[in-house]
């Protein structure tokens, strides 16, 4: 199967560049898995879409305000560091600009020396290494100094960094929001609750990986990135009791699908579970737990339109994407969303 394969035409202004005022005013395509069967809703009209009984899974990751610009030593110059992954004793994986500058040894500088840095390896691929000295609490410095790591397609400056964080965030560690989840406020969810759908949460820390593009022609050579994930053993009893009850399984983004597959016995039962998962979901798989998905509006040609592509069929999905376009529905990360069962 080819990359091409699941392109479509999208004109750059449906790209949203900034969230809504509201966050469940967003729209809500839906689309029947077994019939192709497309309807146009809000996202405030989801719980006539589910059922008693059923189990909806979020991902409870927050972004770290990662991006930090300051100045290279001595020579003042500018720089952008990317915190990617804390690889321990305050050394963590970094993307970096400008990278021709920023060599083994570099020593770095942000906010007026509040926080220092020296590049201590560069790694294959272009990332680095950077060990961070400071004083007091990093978290709280990085609340301080950092900006929130936007995907590159979105040019407009955030003015509330909390609409690129879920109302139900709490376990900090993600580069990038799991941002199917933006367009639940607490209400929805307490409404969703008390018509008897379960509500319970896995963290999967969202990578920079995930807006990469794919460049092999074969989808089956691309190198999928990895991502630290964790399911807890009550999460785990959530969904196995739904699932032996008879109820859906509906994940709220391609994160919480990502770990629930990642960790789920072949007879779809889960425990408590944590590591590193690369899983690279695209047509042929066979799903072992979940049964819908609530999803934001993917890139041409990437894994996540893959991933979606093979829970409702290529054909479907790419149907539905060209409906979307030709209905203005916004895209990607501040865009709207999309109901798949």
């Amino acid at each position: 199967m080819k990359t091409h394969d699941f392109y479509y035409e999208l004109p750059p202004e449906l790209i949203a560049q900034t969230p809504i005022q509201r966050r469940d005013a967003s729209r809500l395509l839906t689309l029947d898995k077994r019939t192709g069967e497309i309807g146009h809703h809000h996202f405030y009209d989801l719980p006539q879409f589910l059922r008693p009984g059923d189990c909806l899974v979020l991902n409870d990751s927050r972004v770290l305000p990662a991006r930090l610009l300051g100045r290279r030593e001595p020579t003042g110059g500018a720089c952008e560091v990317v915190l990617l992954i804390d690889r321990g004793e305050n050394v963590w994986e970094c993307l970096v600009r400008p990278g021709k500058k920023l060599r083994e040894g570099a020593k770095l500088s942000f906010g007026d020396g509040a926080l220092t840095a020296e590049v201590t390896a560069v790694l294959e691929g272009g990332n680095r290494l950077i060990r961070f000295t400071y004083e007091g609490i990093f978290l709280e410095l990085l609340e301080r100094l950092g900006k929130m790591p936007l995907p590159p397609y979105i040019k407009e400056e955030l003015q509330d960094a909390e609409r690129y964080q879920t109302v139900y965030s709490r376990e900090v560690g993600s580069a990038a929001a799991p941002t199917a989840g933006l367009h639940f406020t607490k209400d929805l969810l307490d409404s969703i609750e008390k018509m008897g759908v379960k509500i319970c949460y896995v963290t999967l820390h969202v990578g920079l990986g995930t807006f990469r593009p794919v460049k092999a022609e074969e989808i089956t050579d691309h190198a999928m990135h990895s991502e630290y994930c964790v399911i807890s053993a009550e999460t785990a009893e959530t969904i196995n009791q739904t699932k032996r009850d008879g109820g859906r399984v509906i994940c709220v983004g391609t994160t919480s699908c990502r770990t629930i597959e990642s960790w789920a016995e072949e007879d779809g039962t889960l425990r408590e579970s944590a590591g590193w998962t690369n899983i690279f979901i695209y047509p042929g798989y066979r799903f072992k737990v979940l049964d819908g998905l609530i999803t934001n509006f993917h890139l041409p040609e990437s894994t996540l339109i893959m991933l979606v592509s093979a829970l409702a069929g290529r054909e479907p999905i790419l149907a539905a994407y060209e409906e979307a376009v030709r209905e203005r529905y916004r895209f990607f990360s501040f865009g709207d969303a999309m109901l798949i069962v």
